[in-house]
């Protein structure tokens, strides 16, 4: 009997992938905090769970038949957005404050680990489950 991934690990591995991408997009916030004209970005990440949940996905180009087959995930089709600025315009033009930036970065951090862990244990279940423990 086979078994479907799906359902057996849930959202979580939905989760871990829009994290993924939410650290690498507060990372770039982050590390544009200098840059004229650079807006805040983020991830609805309601949004961004939904599409990842209901799309049919698009198969990337295998090269060679022992590659793995993947699914594409595109920021544009998950929710990116900028964020509005809380504080005042310094005439640059941009839009990141670095201890929100931070602050988010650390809360996103913090919810990675805990789809992680909630991952790790889908995971272990499963173990069990084939060893018939």
């Amino acid at each position: 009997m086979a078994i479907n991934f799906e359902s057996a690990l849930g959202i979580h591995q939905h989760t871990l992938g829009i994290r993924a991408q939410r650290t690498e997009i507060l990372a770039g916030n982050i590390a544009n905090a200098d840059t004229p004209n650079y807006k805040a970005r983020d991830i609805d990440f309601k949004d961004a769970l939904q599409s990842a949940r209901s799309r049919s996905g698009m198969s990337l180009t295998r090269t060679n038949e022992s590659h793995k087959s993947a699914q594409s995930f595109s920021l544009a089709q998950s929710g990116e957005l900028f964020r509005t600025g809380n504080q005042p315009d310094t005439g640059d033009g941009n839009t990141v404050d670095v201890e929100v930036e931070r602050n988010l970065f650390m809360k996103n951090s913090m919810e990675y680990q805990a789809s992680l862990d909630f991952l790790n244990s889908k995971i272990s279940g499963l173990r069990k489950a084939i060893k018939g423990q």
